[in-house]
């Protein structure tokens, strides 16, 4: 039997992913932008349109944006540097901690790369020991 290929992510996803890591919740932030947090302290924000994020081919303001924390700047090169990615970043957030991306382009990944992106950007904002008992093997994992 052959497995099936993995689902492509979509934008409600990101909704259902943030929502399900412990102590999260969809607030607002710089503003009014929706952000998703954890105790307080945000790690994926929905983006407004702006000059600072253009795209390059049409000269149109991005409308659908999500900024995503990273852990560090190599995991945003990686991200952003692999053509086969959705993921940039744009010169305002040159020295942050943080990739970029289209919610219409959210299905060039799948639904399992997106869960561990989301996932790994929470992970920058959580309290420490509030990562830690969620990365703990619980009784399943033996």
């Amino acid at each position: 039997m052959t497995k099936a290929p993995p689902r492509a992510a979509i934008p409600q996803d990101v909704d259902e992913i943030c929502l399900g890591l412990p102590e999260t919740e969809l607030a607002t932030s710089w503003g009014d932008n929706l952000t998703y947090k954890v105790r307080g302290k945000g790690f994926v924000m929905h983006r407004p349109p702006g000059r600072t994020a253009v795209d390059p081919e049409t000269g149109e303001w991005y409308t659908d944006l999500l900024v995503i924390q990273v852990p560090g700047e190599n995991e945003k090169r990686a991200l952003v540097e692999d053509d086969s990615s959705p993921f940039f970043t744009i010169d305002h957030f040159n020295g942050y901690n943080a990739v970029l991306v289209q919610q219409s382009r959210l299905g060039e990944i799948s639904r399992d790369e997106l869960r561990e992106i989301l996932t790994d950007a929470w992970l920058t904002k959580a309290p420490k020991s509030l990562a830690k008992a969620f990365l703990a093997p619980g009784p399943a994992d033996g």
